[in-house]
């Protein structure tokens, strides 16, 4: 992948002159390091992955969701000269038939055929796949989706065949689509895609989430397996979308597997790290997972646009050093984040944390300089909005999480669980499909540049003004769809199942047999139910 980098004392044409003035004295400080390592950085390895095309993408106009985040994000990332520090990927995008390890083939397909100019031939597949508003069809729809499944499934094989420690991929953690429809900016989920290639070699996988949204995709994918052990932190309540009690714990072989850790709002450093640390290490001390996946949603940073949490960026950092700490293969990805100057700072604070590097408050030059004033230093700062979450409220959370860990069985073996195989490396059944699936992927990468320009997102885009905000997630209360009392869980893992819908990792005569027996003993889970977390 060629490389451009800025001269380190260039300036950008057509800035003020108070932001000239604030370029003029990065420049000066350039003689000191923008870079230190950290005493207790160790020699982790770190493959970090990156496609330039991904900022070409572009949601709509208004939407939040905005991909030149990452391209942001990577600007610093290699002006702070950390591409010293580790080794840089482009990787290969996924293919239709690698998606459909997990998703759908008519789902997919649908994504890979539908677009600006032809949606309206889709009409009712829009309403089947939970695609428009907000999950919009936009163009190279497929393309973005691609690059960012493509990115952590390459790192989650790189990880289990021991190219490095540590995967990044910022472009990754689109943890709310499932199965056969979007959700909530997300179509493709490249979490369970990334964690079904780390099952091929880890016996125990455990997600964390850390995004002010609920992991639910990931959740779901998940809820009937112990192979894979889930835990999110997030806003729980009136808010998208919905789901994620700490009762919901997970059912069949899987019961007991599912964490969920709902906060209030204006959660600070201090009380997320006074339930996120003793959380998780527990969880390592029952579980003992051989991989690691650490989903960095940061729009549970202080003034997110979507969010309504308080954390620091280094608050929202120091799940990640804390994480590394275990020296386990680790897969950083992304997520939600809608002030894209906090989140490109963030995300690339976390990257040097996770090469070890400990990095300058004083932001180097680079092509998005302008957009990081008027401070324009690395750095997130709380607000002074009120903490909901008090001390009482984290212990009995942090109780009742305890006892859930009590119920699991140390280190659960592998026995009788079929191993997922991917087509990434695998037996291929037919090749005709193969083959077209590759034609497909040329046709994809040979767009002429003219292409590439139109998508290219405009300076005007990158603002964070407030307007923003609407046709945001904050904005639709989504969850009302469900009715007043969310669908048991029980019976959306048995919907599920009837409809066809398996869980990752797990066949469907497992699934069925797992569901007839949690059916048998539903009186356990309405017992449960009898504790309202409204009282806590």
């Amino acid at each position: 992948m060629s490389l451009t980098f800025l001269p380190s004392n260039g300036q950008p044409s057509g800035h003020s002159a108070s932001q000239n003035k604030s370029i003029a004295s990065a420049a000066n400080s350039s003689a000191q390091p923008l870079m230190t390592p950290t005493e207790k950085s160790g020699n982790s390895r770190v493959c970090y992955f990156f496609d330039s095309d991904i900022g070409n993408y572009h949601y709509g106009p208004g939407h939040p969701m905005k991909p030149t985040r990452i391209r942001m994000c990577h600007s610093l990332v290699m002006n702070y000269g950390l591409y010293k520090k580790m080794e840089i990927f482009r990787a290969k995008p996924a293919t239709k038939r690698e998606m459909t390890q997990f998703h759908t083939d008519e789902y997919v397909d649908f994504l890979n055929r539908v677009t600006p100019d032809n949606v309206d031939q889709y009409v009712r597949e829009q309403s089947k796949f939970n695609v428009g508003d907000d999950c919009p069809v936009f163009d190279g729809l497929f393309e973005y989706c691609s690059i960012s499944a493509g990115g952590s499934m390459e790192g989650a094989a790189r990880l289990s065949r021991d190219k490095c420690d540590i995967a990044v991929n910022w472009a990754g953690g689109l943890h709310h689509a499932k199965k056969g429809e979007a959700s909530g900016f997300c179509y493709i989920n490249d979490i369970v895609l990334g964690i079904l290639e780390l099952l091929r070699y880890h016996p125990r996988v455990l997600y964390i989430d850390i995004d002010v949204h609920h992991g639910d995709g990931v959740e779901e994918a998940f809820y009937l397996t112990d192979r894979v052990m889930t835990c999110s932190f997030h806003k729980y309540g009136e808010f998208f979308p919905g789901t994620g009690e700490v009762r919901d714990i997970g059912y069949g072989k899987g019961k007991h597997y599912s964490c969920n850790i709902p906060l209030r709002d204006g959660v600070t450093d201090e009380s997320f790290k006074s339930i996120f640390e003793p959380v998780i290490s527990k969880i390592m001390e029952h579980y003992q997972p051989t991989a690691i996946v650490l989903q960095c949603g940061s729009d549970s940073l202080a003034g997110d646009k979507l969010g309504s949490f308080n954390l620091s960026m280094r608050g929202h950092a120091n799940c990640v050093e804390f994480v590394k700490k275990f020296k386990l293969p680790l897969l950083l990805l992304g997520g939600g984040g809608y002030t894209i100057r906090n989140v490109s700072r963030t995300w690339a604070y976390e990257t040097g944390i996770a090469a070890g590097q400990e990095l300058s408050p004083h932001l180097p030059v680079n092509e998005y300089y302008e957009y990081f004033g008027p401070d324009y230093v690395l750095d997130v700062r709380p607000n002074n909005s009120e903490d909901l979450n008090t001390p009482a409220y984290l212990d009995k959370i942090k109780e009742r999480v305890f006892e859930n860990l009590r119920q699991t069985t140390f280190a659960p073996s592998v026995q009788g669980h079929v191993e997922p195989r991917l087509a990434i490396d695998g037996e291929i059944d037919d090749e005709n499909e193969l083959i077209a699936d590759q034609m497909d992927a040329d046709i994809r990468s040979s767009r002429d540049p003219q292409w590439r320009d139109k998508h290219r997102t405009n300076d005007g885009d990158l603002s964070d003004s407030e307007d923003e905000g609407e046709g945001g997630r904050r904005n639709r209360a989504e969850y009302k769809s469900k009715g007043p009392g969310i669908m048991d869980p029980l019976k959306e893992r048995q919907q599920q199942v009837e409809n066809g819908n398996g869980i990752a990792g797990v066949s469907d005569d497992q699934a069925k047999a797992d569901l007839a027996a949690v059916t048998a003993s539903n009186g356990e889970a309405a017992e449960s139910k009898d504790i309202e977390m409204a009282n806590v």
